[in-house]
């Protein structure tokens, strides 16, 4: 028996905001719009990964309407990918669609682990640099993704790409009842019907559904064999899938000026991932495109994302004969669209690059770029983190600084070193003292200094040994007590690598 207090709490947190029917409009025409985005790309990612479309519209589906659940952010849309399918294409290719399956499933239970070891914390190390350019390199990827649609297509596929996009773009400024982008997809879908216009549709894509996915387990050996085959395939994809969630949930929490529960959304994947294995879907995770479509269609809640998971489903299951005849260069003026919204055309202006450090401007290159060449955005996010450490590392290298004082007697000089010392500032350490001029006596004052690593008590060492080698003392003094706990522990044990 709930008490009042209680009871109170829960409606409170499952209410619905009001007004409610200017909310479940906009949240269930944003779920539809992005179901529709999804039909293709859900086909062409199955198509890239090397199975049959269902394959991919079920993990859509399954993925949206369990994360929709599970997950730690609203709104945001998980489905098939295309940065999951390219990681699994080998393994489909040389062992089949069973091994994907239970390669997708062991994702899903690594991703659940991950985020009971609060992995999502990891997300404070990804400087901003580097989301930046992961948002710019999704944009382009985008872009590039609907090229093939319409380059070398017929002036019609041409007429209306550019009649969508005005569309999507004017119709706002008349009324923003309905989402411009569902307009002009509806629109361009009737003038085609209508004047019976020959262009590339859905339907072309790919063989849609005609029924719901049932469970089934894998049809694989279980052996060890197995397991050693499907392993680096699942650590892959938990990396991949998770990298790819937790940077788009952030880019939410940018655009909607809310926070979100990482840690949630980390196991959310995994148990939905596990959920799509057994439904016979391939290994899913959030998506910017269809996310940013959410968002800029006005969807704050956990209702778009569900909505969009069952509108997929019952478009190319029910609705099927209709949803094939939609143009795809409709798609593809969504797309555009989406991808010129979803990048940050302030970072690239004149004035902000002239303001910004170069260390930070080329993280953001070497994101994208890398993020483009091998459309691959864990690899372009590793590059930029690995970038963004180095120029790190070498900024604060330089400054540390070294100040000596004699005392008035001449016996005795003083040394005060201020700074961080780890590996990229000791190798120059030893190079500020001198040790021949000095007198018998040296005190070093690290009171304004940090000792960080080995390779800092190294360099103290090497010091002392130089000093010792002229017949010369040396005294450390001012350590804090986590550098004199660290000095005292490793100070002698590596005087062998000088």
């Amino acid at each position: 028996m709930l008490s009042p207090a209680r009871l109170t709490l829960n409606r409170a947190r499952f209410a619905l905001p009001r007004p409610l029917v200017p909310f479940l409009r906009t949240e269930l025409l944003a779920g539809l719009l992005v179901a529709l985005a999804l039909i293709p790309e859900a086909i062409a990612f199955s198509i890239i990964a090397g199975v049959d479309p269902r394959v991919g519209l079920f993990a859509s589906f399954i993925m949206a309407c369990s994360i929709a659940f599970l997950g730690g952010r609203p709104a945001m849309i998980s489905a098939a990918t295309g940065a999951m399918a390219l990681v699994v294409a080998p393994l489909v290719a040389s062992h089949g669609v069973g091994y994907l399956l239970a390669a997708t499933i062991a994702a899903g239970l690594i991703q659940v682990v991950l985020a009971f070891t609060g992995i999502a914390k990891l997300m404070r190390f990804i400087p901003r640099s580097v989301l930046t350019g992961f948002i710019n390199a999704l944009a382009i990827l985008i872009f590039m993704s609907q090229v093939p649609y319409f380059w070398g297509e017929s002036w019609a596929v041409w007429a209306m790409v550019g009649g969508g996009l005005v569309v999507i773009v004017g119709l706002p400024y008349l009324t923003r009842a309905v989402p411009s982008p569902l307009v002009a997809i509806a629109g361009l879908t009737i003038v085609t019907i209508a004047f019976g216009i020959a262009v590339p549709n859905v339907g072309g894509e790919g063989e849609l559904p005609s029924g719901l996915p049932w469970v089934a387990l894998p049809d694989v050996p279980l052996s060890l064999g197995m397991i050693a085959t499907i392993a680096p395939y699942a650590v892959a994809l938990a990396a991949v899938g998770l990298l790819e969630s937790l940077m788009t949930a952030k880019v939410v929490d940018d655009a909607t000026d809310t926070r979100s529960n990482k840690n949630r959304e980390a196991a959310g994947q995994g148990i939905g991932n596990v959920l799509v294995g057994f439904f016979g879907g391939m290994a899913s995770c959030a998506m910017i495109g269809q996310t940013m479509i959410n968002v800029k269609s006005g969807a704050r809640s956990r209702l778009s994302t569900f909505s969009a998971g069952l509108f997929l489903l019952v478009l190319v299951v029910v609705f099927g004969g209709v949803v094939a005849q939609i143009p795809m260069a409709a798609l593809v003026a969504v797309m555009i669209f989406v991808s010129a919204v979803t990048f940050d055309w302030h970072s690239i202006k004149p004035k902000t690059l002239r303001k910004m450090p170069i260390s930070e401007t080329i993280i953001m290159v070497v994101t994208v770029v890398t993020t483009v060449v091998t459309h691959n955005l864990a690899v372009g996010v590793g590059a930029g983190v690995i970038v963004a450490m180095v120029a790190f590392a070498r900024r604060v290298a330089h400054l540390v600084e070294v100040t000596s004082v004699t005392d008035p007697d001449g016996s005795t000089e003083i040394y005060a070193v201020t700074g961080q010392l780890f590996f990229a500032a000791s190798n120059d350490l030893v190079h500020f003292f001198d040790y021949d001029g000095d007198p018998d006596k040296v005190i070093i004052d690290l009171s304004d200094a940090h000792v960080w690593d080995a390779s800092a008590v190294s360099a103290l060492d090497a010091i002392e040994e130089k000093y010792a080698a002229r017949g010369k003392t040396v005294e450390i003094i001012g350590l804090n007590r986590p550098s004199a706990d660290l000095h005292g522990e490793l100070s002698g044990t590596l005087t062998s690598a000088h």
